[in-house]
């Protein structure tokens, strides 16, 4: 009998350790597809992965409903993708959950639940939802504005060690557009 238990319990690890594997192994081909814009291949890979609760399958399928990559553009199945990547804490399916509850895509508008959303991703490194959250305390939206926690943010951002460069540059493109937002962020951190 305790063979027999012992060897039920080896088995189910076993077949569990081949799901989670299948679903990395379709997840990563469904990614290197998606990178070279073969959207139609991918999805069908993503689709698989994210179906057995990868994590990162159900945030990248979310951004082919949401862009209309190799599916036909959907704001609600982008909103039920990432919502399920943010239920498993990860930062880029929280963020992108935020955006659609600040826009209202897929979902009613909603900025106190952005609002946490982003704080969620930020406190992950996450640099574009640090920006958003900076810009949640310059507006107050979603919470009430604190200039003090809003330049806390923007800073995070801008040095952030994988998107900092790129929001700056960003920022200073907007800036030079006459973007009055990314003005004032600039003088906030002292970037002009």
């Amino acid at each position: 009998m305790k063979q027999t238990i012992i060897l039920l319990c080896s088995f189910l690890l076993l077949a569990l350790s081949a799901t989670a594997q299948s679903a990395d192994r379709l997840y990563e081909q469904g990614k290197a597809l998606y990178d070279q814009k073969k959207y139609n291949e991918a999805v069908p890979k993503l689709r698989a992965a994210a179906e057995k609760g990868h994590k990162k399958a159900q945030y990248r399928l979310g951004k082919c409903y949401a862009k209309g990559y190799g599916v036909e553009e959907d704001d609600h199945t982008a909103f039920l993708w990432y919502q399920k990547s943010a239920a498993q804490d990860y930062h880029k399916g929280q963020y992108e959950l935020g955006r659609c509850y600040r826009k209202g895509k897929g979902v009613p508008k909603d900025n106190k639940r952005a609002f946490e959303l982003f704080t969620l991703s930020a406190k992950q490194d996450n640099g574009e939802a640090q920006l958003d959250l900076g810009e949640c305390y310059m507006k107050g939206k979603g919470t009430a504005a604190d200039p003090v926690k809003a330049k806390y943010w923007f800073n995070k951002a801008i040095r952030n060690e994988k998107k900092g460069k790129e929001i700056l540059a960003d920022l200073r493109k907007k800036s030079a557009e006459g973007d009055p937002d990314a003005k004032k962020i600039l003088e906030m951190v002292g970037k002009k």
